[in-house]
């Protein structure tokens, strides 16, 4: 297949979203499918023109205010529909639209080509966050609107499906994601890391993630007291230094990826995740491949991921009290969190990153199929001519 991918954010950022894209693009480049991947431009000089065999257009783009490192793409609708009719995909994939992607559906939607709309991140509730709750609304049009026009939805939990069907959305399926349990395993659990951050034995709790506004680190504060344990923050973004003041004891690693992030997490006792918008939380599912037990808010994708008193536990939003009974309840009890460590990492043993890229294969067959059937449709049915009177006269 010739496959366009339109991401709203790409590499140098990583994030969920640029994250999920690389292990799309590994899977496309072993099946030998064509991909051309349409990003924000960025002032990164060293940034390649070739992602896993897939060439990468990058468009003019400004940094989001408040977010420098995060940029948004420039121009309208025409200019995407241009690279797209010369591109000629068979499938064009909006991975997390909003404002690139929405352009990218229009032009998508008037050339004729089918579309598949990965739902993964929350935007319009990011508005309350930011200190904008007036353009809530506004931002979940702009999510319907580009919901409405593709030919397919993916949702990556039970949540964010709900959450778009009782919104109207129609053609919406499940889409979850994968695991790299090569990657991150047990097996990965440094004796030597956890003595640099824990000199005393201390057990160690650990966060991964943005440091942004919506990721809610600061809740972890009700978390530092506890005896016997040390919190460690790993991650990068625009709260780094606000949050440094908020959690003066805390270590933060600043943002680790490939292997150093594999043995950070599994080297640590407990993970932990407060933040309410995660359509998903990819990073407590490597937690769990770790062999790390969980505690997370009890809203968004972590329903799906953990099951409470046997994988981790789920806190009710904005209760910090029950964040840290949970988290005193494992940290205090060797034989518990050692249960539910087995239980975390068994539950996630099958979600390999190979079975989600050939499920998402299927639903990009699937729209191809629904667009040239309706095509022909279309093109099979008579052409009628029909007198319409206008002021006594007929056209």
């Amino acid at each position: 297949m010739r496959i366009a991918i339109v991401a709203e954010s790409f590499l140098p950022l990583m994030n969920g979203v640029t994250h999920s894209i690389l292990r799309v693009l590994e899977h496309l480049q072993e099946r030998g499918d064509e991909v051309l991947v349409i990003a924000p431009s960025t002032q990164d000089a060293d940034v390649p023109a070739e992602v896993c065999g897939a060439h990468v257009h990058r468009l003019p783009s400004v940094p989001l205010a408040g977010y420098a490192n995060v940029r948004v793409a420039l121009g309208g609708v025409y200019r995407v529909k241009r690279i797209l009719a010369d591109y000629a995909p068979d499938v064009v994939h909006l991975a997390s639209p909003f404002v690139l992607g929405w352009r990218a559906a229009q032009a998508a939607h008037q050339i004729g080509i089918p579309s598949v709309a990965i739902y993964q991140t929350e935007v319009p509730s990011y508005a309350a966050r930011y200190g904008v709750p007036f353009l809530e609304n506004w931002a979940w049009n702009r999510v319907e609107d580009i919901h409405l026009l593709a030919t397919r939805t993916l949702v990556p939990s039970t949540f964010a499906f709900n959450q778009l069907r009782g919104r109207g959305i129609p053609r919406v399926d499940m889409w979850r994601r994968g695991v790299d349990t090569r990657r991150f395993s047990p097996d990965k659990r440094d004796g030597g890391w956890r003595a640099s951050v824990a000199p005393d034995g201390e057990r160690i709790i650990g966060y991964v993630g943005r440091l942004a506004v919506e990721k809610q680190v600061e809740d972890l504060a009700v978390l530092a007291d506890i005896p016997g344990t040390r919190l460690v923050v790993v991650g990068d973004g625009p709260q780094r230094q606000a949050l440094q003041a908020v959690l003066p004891q805390a270590v933060f690693t600043g943002f680790l990826g490939g292997e150093d992030l594999a043995r950070v997490v599994a080297s640590f006792d407990l993970f932990v995740h407060p933040g309410e918008l995660e359509t998903f939380c990819q990073t407590i599912q490597e937690a769990m491949a770790s062999g790390v037990p969980v505690v997370a808010t009890g809203r968004g994708g972590p329903l799906d991921l953990v099951e409470n008193s046997r994988t981790g536990w789920l806190y009710e939003p904005g209760d910090l009290k029950a964040l840290r009974a949970r988290v005193a309840d494992l940290m205090g009890d060797d034989a518990k969190r050692r249960a539910f460590a087995a239980a975390a990492h068994a539950s996630v043993q099958g979600r390999t990153w190979s079975a989600l890229g050939a499920e998402l294969v299927q639903h990009y067959k699937a729209v191809i199929s629904e667009t040239a059937g309706d095509r022909a449709h279309r093109d099979s049915e008579p052409t009628t001519t029909q007198s319409i009177p206008i002021s006594g006269a007929t056209l």
